[in-house]
C-alpha cells in the first residue's frame, strides 16, 4: 500500500518517513565519519570501539524519562529536539580536536537520534490500527533504511586521500546539514484528536518491573538489541576491516549502502512475508541467517562476495526492527505502550554501549574480524527467542493487516486513541 493514498489519513507516515530518512542519513554518515576522523586522530580499535559506545551512553539514561512523558503528553516535540541535538553533535565532532570532545559530541549525537526515534515511534503507535502496525512500522524503518542507504555513498564520497582527518570532519559538516534538512517535513505529523486522548493520564503509572515481565516484551526488547548491535558494529567496524583489507573507503561506503538497500527491499515485502511464515517463524529463520552470514564476514572473502554477504545480510536484518516494535506495542499496557517502547529503546541502546566496547577489546585481543563471530552468536540467541514464539502468539495478525488495507482507516487511526496509547 503506497504512503501517499488517503492522504487526510496516510501523508503523516510520508512525512514521517522523508524526516526519519534525512536524520538518520545524517547519523549514517557521521558513524563512519567519526571513526575515520578518530583513526586520524592516532585512536586504536578499543578506542573506536569506545567512541562508538559513547554515543549510546546519554541515550541509555534518557529512554524511560522520555517514553514515561510520551505516554502522557505529545510525542511530536521530541522531533525537532532530536533533529538539534545531531545536527549539533555531528557539526561539533567535526571541529574536535580531541578523541575525548569527539567521544563526548558523539554521545549528545547519540541523544538527539533517540529523541527523535521515541517521538516517531509513539506517533506510529498511537496512530495505527493494531492491525496496521507491522505495515506502519515496516514503512517508517524504511526512512531508516534510506537514511543508512544514502548517508554511507555520501561519506565514502568525501572521506579519502592523504588527509583522512580533513576530509572526515568535513564529511561530519555535511552531516550536520542534512540533519538540519529534516526540519521541512516535521508539520502536522501528529494527529490533534490523538493528542487531545494521549494527554489525559488513564490511571497511576505502570511500574518498569510489571512491562518488563510482560509476556513477548523481553523478547522483543532482546531481538530489536541484536538486530540493532548488528547494523551498528557493521556502521563502525567495517571502515576498520577496510583499512586492514585494503577496501578504499568509498568503496567501505558502497558495501554499507548495499546492505542497507536490502534491508529496504526487505521492509516493501514485509506483509506478504508475515502472510506466508508468520511474524515467529519469520523472526527465527531470518536472525538465524543472519549469524551466519555475521560470521561469515570474519572470513578473509574477495569484495565481491562480502558485498553478496552484506545484501543477504541487509535483507535479514531489516525484519527485527519492525516486528520487535510491533511485539513490544502489542504485548505492553495500553497505557504504557511509549514506557515499552522506550524500554526496548533502552536495550537497544545498552547493547550499543556494551557491543562496540567488547567488540573493541575482542579486536585487540583476536582481529578485526572477531566482533563480527561474537555478533553472530548475538543473533543465534534472538533466533532462539523468536523461536520460543514471543512474536508468534498473534497468527491471525497479517491477515487482519491484509484486510485494513482495503477499508478505510479512519476508525482506524483514532482507536489506540481511546486505550491512551
Amino acid at each position: 500500500m503506497s504512503l501517499t493514498t488517503e492522504p487526510g489519513r496516510r501523508s503523516w507516515l510520508l512525512r514521517l518517513v522523508i524526516a526519519f530518512s534525512f536524520a538518520q542519513g545524517a547519523v549514517s554518515m557521521a558513524r563512519p565519519a567519526v571513526s575515520y576522523r578518530a583513526l586520524a586522530l592516532g585512536a586504536d580499535e578499543r578506542a573506536v570501539g569506545v567512541i562508538a559506545g559513547v554515543y549510546a551512553l546519554l541515550p541509555l539514561f534518557a529512554a524511560v524519562p522520555l517514553g514515561r512523558r510520551t505516554d502522557h503528553g505529545r510525542c511530536a516535540p521530541l522531533l525537532p529536539i532530536g533533529v538539534v541535538l545531531i545536527a549539533g553533535g555531528c557539526a561539533l565532532s567535526g571541529t574536535a580536536d580531541s578523541l575525548a570532545a569527539m567521544a563526548a559530541w558523539s554521545g549528545v549525537m547519540g541523544l538527539g537520534h533517540l529523541s527523535f526515534v521515541i517521538g516517531a515511534q509513539s506517533i506510529v503507535a498511537r496512530q495505527s490500527a493494531p492491525a496496521e502496525q507491522d505495515r506502519n512500522f515496516g514503512h517508517f524503518t524504511i526512512g531508516a533504511s534510506l537514511g543508512q542507504l544514502v548517508g554511507p555513498i555520501v561519506a565514502g564520497a568525501l572521506i579519502g586521500g592523504p588527509d583522512l582527518g580533513s576530509t572526515s570532519a568535513l564529511a561530519l559538516l555535511v552531516a550536520a546539514a542534512v540533519a538540519a534538512v529534516s526540519f521541512t517535513s516535521l508539520w502536522r505529523i501528529e494527529h490533534p484528536r490523538t493528542t487531545t486522548g494521549a494527554a489525559a493520564p488513564a490511571g497511576p503509572r505502570v511500574p518498569v518491573g510489571r512491562i518488563l515481565r510482560t509476556r513477548g516484551v523481553p523478547g522483543g526488547i532482546f531481538i530489536s538489541l541484536a538486530v540493532l548491535s548488528a547494523t551498528d558494529i557493521l556502521t563502525a567496524y567495517l571502515p576498520v576491516v577496510g583499512e586492514h583489507r585494503g577496501i578504499a573507503p568509498s568503496v567501505v561506503g558502497l558495501l554499507l549502502s548495499l546492505r542497507a538497500a536490502a534491508t529496504i527491499a526487505c521492509r516493501l515485502v514485509m506483509t506478504p512475508l508475515i502472510d506466508w511464515l508468520g511474524r515467529a517463524a519469520l523472526i527465527t529463520a531470518t536472525c538465524l541467517l543472519a549469524a551466519m552470514l555475521c560470521a561469515g564476514i570474519a572470513l578473509p572473502v574477495p569484495v565481491w562476495a562480502l558485498g553478496a554477504i552484506l545484501v543477504l545480510l541487509g535483507f535479514c536484518l531489516g525484519v527485527g526492527q519492525p516486528l520487535s516494535m510491533t511485539t513490544v506495542v502489542q504485548a505492553a499496557p495500553a497505557d504504557a505502550r511509549s514506557t515499552a517502547l522506550a524500554l526496548r529503546l533502552t536495550g537497544n541502546r545498552l547493547g550499543q554501549v556494551a557491543a562496540p566496547a567488547s567488540a573493541g577489546l575482542i579486536a585487540g585481543v583476536a582481529g578485526t574480524a572477531a566482533p563480527f563471530v561474537m555478533l553472530g552468536g548475538l543473533l543465534m540467541v534472538a533466533a532462539a527467542l523468536g523461536f520460543r514464539g514471543s512474536g508468534g502468539k498473534r497468527p491471525e495478525g497479517p491477515r487482519r493487516t491484509a484486510r485494513a488495507t482495503t477499508t478505510s482507516p479512519a476508525p482506524a487511526a483514532d482507536a489506540p486513541t481511546d486505550k491512551g496509547a
